[in-house]
Protein backbone atom coordinates (compact mmCIF):
# COMPACT_ATOMS: atom_id res chain seq x y z
CA UNK A 1 0.00 0.00 0.00
CA UNK A 2 2.87 2.34 0.80
CA UNK A 3 4.43 1.85 -2.64
CA UNK A 4 1.13 2.70 -4.28
CA UNK A 5 0.85 5.94 -2.28
CA UNK A 6 4.44 6.91 -3.18
CA UNK A 7 3.75 6.27 -6.87
CA UNK A 8 0.61 8.41 -6.75
CA UNK A 9 2.41 11.27 -5.00
CA UNK A 10 5.23 11.10 -7.55
CA UNK A 11 2.77 11.24 -10.46
CA UNK A 12 0.94 14.19 -8.88
CA UNK A 13 4.22 16.09 -8.58
CA UNK A 14 5.04 15.38 -12.23
CA UNK A 15 1.54 16.49 -13.26
CA UNK A 16 1.93 19.81 -11.43
CA UNK A 17 5.29 20.40 -13.12
CA UNK A 18 3.83 19.64 -16.55
CA UNK A 19 0.90 21.99 -15.90
CA UNK A 20 3.29 24.84 -15.11
CA UNK A 21 5.56 24.01 -18.05
CA UNK A 22 2.78 24.07 -20.65
CA UNK A 23 0.94 27.11 -19.32
CA UNK A 24 -0.58 28.94 -22.29
CA UNK A 25 0.73 32.28 -21.04
CA UNK A 26 4.31 31.01 -21.42
CA UNK A 27 3.71 29.86 -24.98
CA UNK A 28 1.88 33.01 -26.10
CA UNK A 29 4.33 35.32 -24.34
CA UNK A 30 7.35 33.54 -25.78
CA UNK A 31 6.01 33.60 -29.32
CA UNK A 32 5.06 37.28 -29.13
CA UNK A 33 8.52 38.18 -27.79
CA UNK A 34 10.30 36.22 -30.55
CA UNK A 35 8.11 37.60 -33.34
CA UNK A 36 8.25 41.07 -31.78
CA UNK A 37 12.05 41.03 -31.92
CA UNK A 38 11.99 39.94 -35.58
CA UNK A 39 9.44 42.58 -36.61
CA UNK A 40 11.21 45.31 -34.60
CA UNK A 41 14.49 44.51 -36.36
CA UNK A 42 12.64 44.69 -39.69
CA UNK A 43 11.31 48.10 -38.64
CA UNK A 44 14.71 49.40 -37.60
CA UNK A 45 16.25 48.35 -40.91
CA UNK A 46 13.37 49.69 -43.07
CA UNK A 47 14.37 51.57 -46.19
CA UNK A 48 12.98 54.90 -47.37
CA UNK A 49 10.97 53.10 -50.06
CA UNK A 50 9.31 50.94 -47.40
CA UNK A 51 8.41 54.01 -45.38
CA UNK A 52 6.97 55.75 -48.46
CA UNK A 53 4.64 52.76 -49.03
CA UNK A 54 3.25 53.23 -45.52
CA UNK A 55 2.91 57.02 -45.72
CA UNK A 56 6.09 57.60 -43.68
CA UNK A 57 4.87 55.53 -40.72
CA UNK A 58 7.23 52.77 -39.64
CA UNK A 59 4.55 50.10 -39.24
CA UNK A 60 7.01 47.29 -38.59
CA UNK A 61 8.71 49.18 -35.78
CA UNK A 62 5.47 50.08 -34.00
CA UNK A 63 3.96 46.64 -34.48
CA UNK A 64 7.15 44.97 -33.27
CA UNK A 65 7.26 47.13 -30.16
CA UNK A 66 3.60 46.38 -29.48
CA UNK A 67 4.23 42.66 -29.85
CA UNK A 68 7.21 42.88 -27.51
CA UNK A 69 5.13 44.71 -24.92
CA UNK A 70 2.32 42.15 -25.14
CA UNK A 71 4.73 39.22 -24.91
CA UNK A 72 6.48 40.71 -21.90
CA UNK A 73 3.08 41.35 -20.29
CA UNK A 74 2.20 37.66 -20.60
CA UNK A 75 5.56 36.55 -19.20
CA UNK A 76 5.38 38.99 -16.27
CA UNK A 77 1.81 37.88 -15.58
CA UNK A 78 3.02 34.28 -15.51
CA UNK A 79 5.78 35.20 -13.05
CA UNK A 80 3.50 37.20 -10.74
CA UNK A 81 0.54 34.76 -10.79
CA UNK A 82 1.91 31.23 -11.32
CA UNK A 83 -0.41 28.34 -12.02
CA UNK A 84 -1.63 26.62 -8.89
CA UNK A 85 -0.93 22.90 -8.81
CA UNK A 86 -4.00 20.71 -9.12
CA UNK A 87 -5.41 19.56 -5.80
CA UNK A 88 -5.64 15.80 -5.31
CA UNK A 89 -9.07 14.35 -4.65
CA UNK A 90 -9.83 13.74 -1.00
CA UNK A 91 -10.38 10.25 0.30
CA UNK A 92 -13.62 9.43 2.03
Amino acid sequence: MSDYRNDVEELEAKSATAARLFDIRRIIGGLFVVYGIIVTIAGITASDADLKKAQDININLWTGLGMLALGLFFLIWLKLRPTAPPTPPTEQ
